[in-house]
């Protein structure tokens, strides 16, 4: 069983959960931080996340991936962001839940959840993973100039508890945990992909050139393989190209 830990407000969950870490608290497996409210809350390469206070689900897992070659550690996010996903699915019937790569989750067009994964690294392994996850469950306005939020309050019309939904959450990533070695993690991965289907408008972020391409490949390193129209292809990592809406 899980441990999960509340606190009414806190910075940002994975920078506090780091900081037990560090100060030497035996914290187990699947160890589950939950706040209420954080106030510098993080996303991918230091973007920031918007949460109003109890309306949405900001936490963080402690997770051991069983000293996995840091060469395989994207696997690491696709276990995080294939569980998100599939829960959210369940939860949502009727509408087209994604994962954008390389692991924001979506609804449709609009971001639905955001994952921040922070692994501890020895000898060329991963000794730990403390995954940031923010899902918008309740929110019903957005006020920051992120380009397009959206949550579940929005598109079913109703609330959606939130301890319920935490758990699903959890027990999902923990299982995809103990299959980090299957291949159809990465199959689930791959099926669930944003765009994954035909020819989408893309930007290369190095001189702004937009191109048409499909997804060819995700690389067990994270890197994304684009097959333009004319046949060529091209490899890029985070945030050096850019999906266009």
């Amino acid at each position: 069983m899980s441990k999960i830990i509340f606190l009414e407000e806190t910075d940002s969950t994975n920078t506090c959960l780091q900081k037990m870490i560090a100060a030497g608290d035996d914290l187990p497996n699947a160890t589950t931080l939950w706040v209420r409210s954080q106030s510098a809350g993080r996303g991918q390469r230091g973007n920031s996340w918007e949460s109003s206070p109890g309306k949405n689900l900001t936490f963080s897992m402690l997770m051991y991936p069983g000293q996995m070659d840091v060469s395989r550690q994207f696997v690491v996010s696709e276990a995080v962001a294939v569980a998100i996903a599939e829960v959210l699915r369940d939860s949502m019937p009727g509408h087209d839940i994604t994962v954008k790569w390389p692991n924001d989750i979506y609804a449709g067009n609009k971001k639905i959840a955001g994952i921040l994964i922070e692994n501890s690294l020895s000898d060329r392994r991963i000794a730990r993973t403390v995954a940031g996850i923010g899902v918008n469950v309740n929110q019903q306005l957005f006020l920051s100039d992120a380009p397009n939020p959206v949550s579940m309050r929005q598109l079913l019309g109703s609330d959606t508890p939130l301890e319920p939904l935490l758990q699903r959450f959890v027990e999902a990533v923990e299982e995809n945990f103990r299959n980090l070695d299957s291949p159809r993690l990465h199959e689930r991965y791959m099926a669930m992909l944003w765009r994954g289907n035909g020819f989408h408008p893309y930007a290369d972020a190095a001189d702004g050139s937009c191109f048409n391409a499909r997804i060819a490949a995700v690389e067990p390193s994270g890197h994304i393989v684009l097959e333009k129209d004319n046949g060529t292809e091209c490899r890029f990592a985070f945030k050096e190209v850019v999906a266009l809406l």
